[in-house]
């Protein structure tokens, strides 16, 4: 018996040698290849592909008065130009829109809008016609007060529709009404923002976690539709960044502010179809997705959620 296992060890040892240098070899052309692409995308950067050279003079912003909606048109501002910022308050956008402008020295126009209807898109249109509409950010969007379970939101109908409208009817229609003239000109970029929060469902903030997926899985499909168009759409997916959405004021090396966050995502834009947008974000992608099985995940996740749940629960009842 002995004998022919030993036999079968011999028959089956230069098979198994060669299985096992070719999948350490896969490993370190893999390794090698996730080295140089993020030396590539978090290093190098993209050079001068977002500019109006390259992509047309006008950026379109919606949510484009706080936090990331703002920080991005002023960094394309930056980059030369011209900005269409809209948002739901005209005070806010006025004082937006003069801020830039004296800081930049750029065009700027303003057109106020709430997306929790879905009568404002011929507004818009008129609004956007004739301009070379070079990027789109689609960035405006809305979550929870705090967590909360489903039959327990408040005016739950108003919320959904809400919501639905807000986060995933504005990015659709808004690339309704801009992707056309991109495509004739063969060039163009929209950026959509959808969340961390779309890579895995979310417990507590089930809907919010919803829609983000759509807009990611939204985005990754208009890419491959429109690559070979010359459009870029890009999905961005952030993790905590300090804005008034994420209810966190000072920033951390994990928590960015919005100017660090979009400054970083913008050097992914043509190398990246569906970004998390920053270093330290890209890796707590990975880690959450790679190496925690999703039952474990969404345990943990859920446990967070009912931690803030009744810490907001207990204020607003001592309140």
């Amino acid at each position: 018996m002995s004998s022919s296992v030993a036999a079968v060890l011999r028959a089956v040892e230069t098979p198994l040698f060669w299985l096992g240098a070719l999948t350490a070899s896969w490993l370190s052309v893999c390794a090698v290849y996730r080295l140089l692409s993020g030396i590539r995308v978090w290093v190098l950067g993209n050079g001068r592909l977002v500019s109006p050279t390259a992509l047309g003079k006008w950026a379109v912003v919606t949510g484009a008065t706080d936090g990331i909606g703002k920080a991005y048109a002023e960094q394309l501002a930056r980059r030369g130009f011209a900005i269409v910022l809209i948002s739901r308050s005209q005070e806010k956008l006025d004082e937006v829109s003069k801020e830039i402008a004296s800081k930049c020295g750029v065009e700027t126009k303003t057109i106020s809008a709430d997306f929790s209807s879905v009568d404002i898109y011929s507004r818009i249109e008129a609004g956007l016609a004739g301009l070379e509409v070079g990027v789109l950010v689609n960035n405006v969007g809305t979550s929870y007060t705090y967590p909360e379970f489903f039959l327990n939101i408040p005016n739950l109908e108003q919320f959904i529709d809400s919501m639905v409208n807000i986060n995933i009817t504005s990015v659709c229609q808004m690339t309704r009404l801009v992707l056309p003239r991109m495509v004739e000109r063969k060039k163009g970029a929209i950026l959509n923002i959808s969340s961390a929060s779309g890579m895995y469902p979310v417990p507590l903030l089930t809907v919010y976690s919803a829609t983000k997926a759509f807009v990611d899985f939204f985005s990754q499909g208009l890419q491959t539709e429109y690559r070979s168009k010359g459009i870029i759409i890009q999905s961005v997916l952030p993790f905590f960044v300090t804005t008034k959405l994420s209810k966190i004021r000072r920033p951390t090396l994990d928590v960015p502010s919005p100017e660090r966050y979009v400054a970083a995502e913008l050097s992914t834009v043509g190398l990246q179809t569906q970004t998390n947008g920053y270093l330290p974000h890209a890796v707590m992608g990975w880690v959450t997705t790679a190496l925690l099985p999703a039952r474990i995940l969404n345990s943990y996740v859920m446990g967070v959620g009912l931690s803030q749940r009744a810490r907001f629960l207990k204020k607003q009842k001592q309140g």
